[in-house]
């Protein structure tokens, strides 16, 4: 068994430094447009990838599990439409305690499992290659500098931002970004449909 679990540990690491060589190569032409230029292109890259797959994955799972937490949730509220205040309290409690709770966990499990994969994964993933890729030693062979980015004045230490750093910072100011510009398109949209009315 140990013997079948180090080949395939081998398998896996030769399958990482090609898809790494993969990338490096990939990258290779934008270098002349300098790290940071690079980071932000990664960053924005990794936050396009990570909404697409957010967006266009469903698994069957959980699509069940929210279809079935929604056919608990709305006849919990039809319930509550009760005329008797103390009947409808008891029929939404004997609806949460049977079915309701299991299938809003069940939905927000599978929720989050997928979440993790479309998500999270890509992102740990690219800054894996970042942290290896725009290390300090090959920063300094192929811009001169082992840092991204320099601030501080002359006559105190500078602060010195690593590229995984500066990936972190560009991929949360994307994030702000993009969900800037989708409220502003959707109250545009809004306006819009509010004028044609």
């Amino acid at each position: 068994m140990e013997t079948w679990l180090d080949k395939l540990w081998i398998h896996i690491m030769d399958m990482v430094i090609g898809l790494k060589t993969l990338a490096d190569f990939c990258m290779a032409p934008l270098n002349p447009l300098g790290p940071v230029t690079i980071i932000i292109l990664i960053a924005f890259l990794t936050a396009a990838i990570t909404k697409l797959l957010s967006g266009k994955i469903k698994t069957k799972r959980l699509r069940e599990t929210e279809k079935k937490y929604l056919y608990w949730f709305n006849l919990r509220q039809e319930a509550m439409k009760c005329e008797d205040p103390e009947k409808a309290k008891l029929l939404a409690k004997n609806i949460d305690k049977a079915e309701l709770n299991k299938a809003y966990y069940d939905f927000f499990f599978e929720g989050f499992l997928l979440s993790i994969a479309t998500r999270y994964l890509p992102i740990l993933i690219i800054s894996a290659y970042i942290n290896e890729a725009y290390r300090s030693e090959r920063l300094l062979t192929l811009y001169g500098r082992d840092y991204l980015i320099r601030i501080g004045a002359s006559d105190g230490d500078p602060i010195l931002i690593s590229a995984l750093f500066g990936y972190i910072i560009a991929l949360i100011l994307v994030y702000c970004i993009w969900f800037v510009v989708k409220k502003l398109i959707s109250s545009r949209s809004g306006e819009t449909g509010n004028e044609s009315s």
